[in-house]
């Protein structure tokens, strides 16, 4: 088998029929793993992406579920096992909420609340659901994506930076935990890699932020799902409860 390779190995990836999560998921499957695509309120954009990696060559099936709510995600688990004969071997939760930048006193606590419903709630259902297979075949990858903004902080959002810390917390926890049973738990943190919801975004900003990124030009979502599929992969087997930035060198340690 190919270095790097995932095939035979079945991934899902959260909040994937768009943006970031769509990139992953056709890196993933090009690596070989098989992919279950995930949407909540655009479900036939998810079968879409699942319809372009099958017509691909690749192996993808789109299942519409809320992450951020329990039953849900056991749904979503127990379907994606029966509709595709095999257990999830690899884990990427990548849902996102709508994310806008406001002084902490124009915040409310439900705004709060749903912040770590996303990042640090849905991250522990979701193991919770997959973790009594991967346990039993010593085996299994958990990727959060995290973000730069906890180390490269930004003002006015302090709901998304605290969110974030809770989930490289958690990922750090969860490593050190199941890593006797063979499953490693790392974070890709990207940086502003402008994607579908960041269309309006004012251009001056763009620029702005282009101008501070070392290497001179965007990411990309195939950027990330590279970082994803390394840390995916066997060869990656040796290291677990890292962060790996993804931002052309804006936060260089």
């Amino acid at each position: 088998m190919a270095k790097f390779s995932l095939q035979g190995r079945v991934a899902l990836i959260t909040g994937s029929s768009k943006g970031l999560g769509a990139g992953i998921a056709r890196t993933l499957a090009a690596s070989g793993a098989t992919i279950v695509v995930n949407a909540f309120n655009n479900v036939a954009q998810a079968q879409t992406i699942a319809d372009e990696i099958t017509a691909g060559g690749g192996t993808a099936i789109a299942i519409g579920a809320d992450v951020s709510n329990a039953s849900d995600i056991r749904r979503l688990v127990a379907e994606s096992e029966a509709t595709l004969g095999a257990p999830i071997d690899i884990l990427v939760p990548n849902a996102t909420p709508p994310q806008p930048q406001m002084p902490i006193e124009d915040y409310d606590e439900a705004f709060y609340r749903q912040m770590l419903d996303f990042f640090v709630i849905s991250p522990f259902l979701l193991a919770q659901a997959v973790l009594p297979s991967m346990k039993a075949r010593k085996w299994g990858r958990i990727v959060n994506i995290t973000s730069e903004v906890f180390a490269v902080s930004h003002p006015d959002f302090s709901a998304y930076v605290a969110a974030k810390g809770g989930q490289i917390g958690w990922s750090r926890g969860m490593a050190t935990e199941l890593a006797p049973h063979g499953i490693t738990v790392n974070m890709v943190a990207p940086g502003w890699i402008p994607v579908e919801r960041h269309a309006d975004d004012p251009q001056e900003a763009k620029d702005g932020y282009l101008a501070t990124i070392p290497i001179a030009r965007w990411g990309t979502p195939e950027d990330v799902g590279n970082a994803v599929a390394f840390f995916a992969s066997q060869e990656a087997s040796f290291i677990t409860g890292q962060s790996l930035h993804v931002n052309g060198g804006r936060s260089p340690w």
